[in-house]
């Protein structure tokens, strides 16, 4: 039996430059904010430097994608604004 899994992150880094949020999932959580850093991440290549505002871990693929969505959605903000920042 294997007991091996894949942690997906959801994510919140902000500008450090212009304070705007960018959600995002990884399952590689210190590489993909040094990427943001490095300017390798075509949407955030323009705003850095990041700072790491929120993550939380899933187990599942799809939750995590599904909780990013969320994120970005009108509801999401409002939720993002008022408990995680």
């Amino acid at each position: 039996m294997d007991n091996s899994f894949m942690i997906y992150y959801v994510y919140l880094i902000q500008s450090d430059k212009d304070k705007s949020f960018y959600t995002g999932v990884t399952s590689n959580l210190k590489q993909r904010i040094k990427e943001h850093n490095h300017g390798h991440a075509q949407y955030s290549s323009g705003k850095m430097p990041f700072r790491l505002k929120w993550f939380a871990g899933f187990l599942n693929k799809k939750l995590a994608y599904d909780f990013e969505k969320y994120l970005k959605s009108h509801s999401g903000i409002a939720f993002r604004n008022k408990r995680l920042v």
